[in-house]
């Protein structure tokens, strides 16, 4: 048994302070002081205690790209910024479009992961038997790639995409991006601009237009046959029309995302930061990024994630044309929200509610997500007030590099609780415990 005391608990849109025991690996008691005389006792005094992150967006490239990443890695990463559950996406190498696949996934975490997770299943353009095969009592969804992305995922057929509507009774997430519209886009700026072509015409290549067209596609398909959709990296004004905020989160049928990146950079910071910063669906404009937190706070947007997507800095550094798309967030993504916290742009309980609550709810994981009693010990405690700066020598990720480097920050995860066992204590920064994470259980009916 371990009791945290005094801590500040933000759950359910409030904050208050309190203690609480973690007895074989869940949350037994809230109380305002709790005493029992075999119990490790931690003071946390001064410090937020919130759920764990759960990132249900990243890319952590096991099997067959572990040269960028892998679970093991990427995991640890996150468990240092806070998260404890992860939700990975299909497109590896081989790219997980067969239950066998899928499961290699799910066996490799179960050995390398340091906190919880789950796998999407990969659709594709002739795997549907495959997909209809998945069990959504223990698989986070099913993602379709409407737009090309890295791998070989596309699903842009129309006829195949309306089979996948209509026959998935599970969470389908979308990239939504119009091929079409991509490829016009490449076509024209490559013969106008040729060996010049760089970053900074990401945003006009992969642009307002060909999201829209996308997205507005898959709400269509998803009203006309009543599927659980959640685009993911919502990144433009434009396509915030598709939302609803008027329904409850428990009760929608069409949710979305919305990632750290497209709310923190804009199409601005292609001049300093290049590649570093080219992504799918691209930072776009200023007017759209500053559409977006407005867009959060009114529950247009669901659910804050990462798309966590490492690269070597060898690869980023190609040329424009050959510098893949991606980047690491996975351990700051909670940083670049304290920083809006700490300017007032929003508070420290809707950042729990969205990066927390929101995913446990949206994918209706369970036992996980609040701070509560019975539910698991996933834990992150916070210091608010400790300043510090996101530097190469603080960096896990593999890839061993981040766009945020140099980011002051105010306010950092000091201690990370896995199923009620520290994985993580800035005190020892280095050594991060591996071991404690499960397979994430979906509460479906």
């Amino acid at each position: 048994m371990k009791i945290l005391k005094g801590g500040t608990i933000i759950n359910r849109g409030k904050s208050f302070i309190s203690d609480l025991l973690i007895d074989k690996g869940r949350i037994k008691l809230i109380a305002p002081s709790i005493e029992r005389p075999n119990a490790i006792e931690v003071n946390v005094e001064g410090k937020w205690i919130i759920p764990g992150i759960i990132d249900d967006q990243v890319h952590f490239r096991e099997p067959g790209l572990t040269h960028k990443a892998n679970i093991g890695t990427e995991s640890r990463a996150g468990v240092a910024g806070g998260v404890t559950t992860f939700m990975e996406m299909p497109n590896t190498k081989p790219s997980a479009l067969t239950q066998d696949l899928l499961q290699d996934k799910y066996d490799i975490a179960h050995k390398t992961a340091f906190c919880n997770y789950s796998f999407f299943m990969g659709a594709g353009n002739d795997n549907i038997e495959e997909v209809l095969k998945t069990d959504n009592t223990q698989v986070c969804g099913v993602k379709i790639f409407m737009g090309s992305s890295t791998g070989n995922m596309l699903v842009d057929n129309r006829k195949t995409l309306e089979n996948l509507f209509s026959k998935v009774d599970m969470l389908i997430a979308t990239h939504c991006e119009d091929e079409a519209t991509v490829r016009g886009n490449m076509k024209r700026f490559e013969e106008k601009y040729g060996d010049s072509l760089n970053a900074s015409h990401h945003p006009l290549i992969r642009n307002v237009e060909g999201c829209y067209l996308s997205s507005s596609m898959a709400v269509e398909m998803a009203k006309k046959y009543n599927t659980r959709l959640h685009i993911l990296h919502i990144s433009t004004a434009k396509e915030l029309d598709l939302f609803d905020n008027t329904i409850p989160l428990q009760n929608k049928r069409i949710t979305s995302e919305v990632c750290v990146h497209h709310m923190h950079f804009s199409a601005d910071d292609y001049e300093r930061l290049g590649n570093k910063i080219k992504c799918n669906p691209a930072i776009k404009s200023i007017e759209n990024r500053n559409a977006l937190l407005p867009a959060l706070l009114d529950d247009r947007l669901d659910i804050i994630a990462t798309d966590h997507a490492p690269h070597t800095i060898e690869e980023k550094s190609n040329p424009y044309m050959s510098a893949p798309s991606g980047l690491p967030l996975v351990q700051h993504s909670l940083n670049v929200m304290l920083n809006m916290v700490e300017e007032g742009k929003i508070s420290k309980e809707k950042v729990v509610e969205k990066m927390c609550h929101a995913p446990a709810e949206c994918f209706q994981i369970k036992d996980r997500g609040y701070v509560e009693e019975g539910n698991f010990a996933d834990l992150a405690i916070v210091d608010p007030n400790l300043m510090w700066t996101i530097a190469k020598e603080n960096i896990l990720y593999k890839c061993g590099w981040s766009p945020l480097e140099g980011m002051e920050c105010k306010g950092r995860v000091v201690s990370t609780y896995v199923n009620g066992e520290e994985a993580f204590n800035l005190a020892d920064f280095e050594n991060i415990k591996q071991g404690f994470g499960q397979r994430v259980v979906f509460d479906r009916h």
